[in-house]
């Protein structure tokens, strides 16, 4: 994980407990670090909220804009449904 995205742990905690977020994992050139560009990348996290929540427009817009405010950049969630190997 790239520095700009592990300094904000705590906050990044915090988030999740707000919007009842189990899992948060970072992908793409953050995870990478090699190619993460700390003025012009965004943050790509696979998301799942925790059992029981069925999580509303409020919780994913609400998570996604705090973590690009706490972040200072475009962040892109992605539920682990979403994606398929076609």
């Amino acid at each position: 994980m790239h520095p700009a995205i592990a300094q904000h742990r705590s906050g990044i905690d915090a988030i999740c407990q707000r919007y009842g977020i189990r899992r948060l994992e970072v992908f793409g050139s953050a995870a990478r670090a090699s190619d993460f560009d700390p003025a012009r990348s965004d943050a790509d996290f696979l998301v799942e909220f925790a059992p029981g929540i069925e999580p509303g427009l409020h919780a994913i817009f609400g998570a996604k804009a705090d973590l690009e405010a706490l972040l200072g950049r475009g962040v892109d969630l992605v539920e682990p449904d979403t994606v398929r190997n076609p």
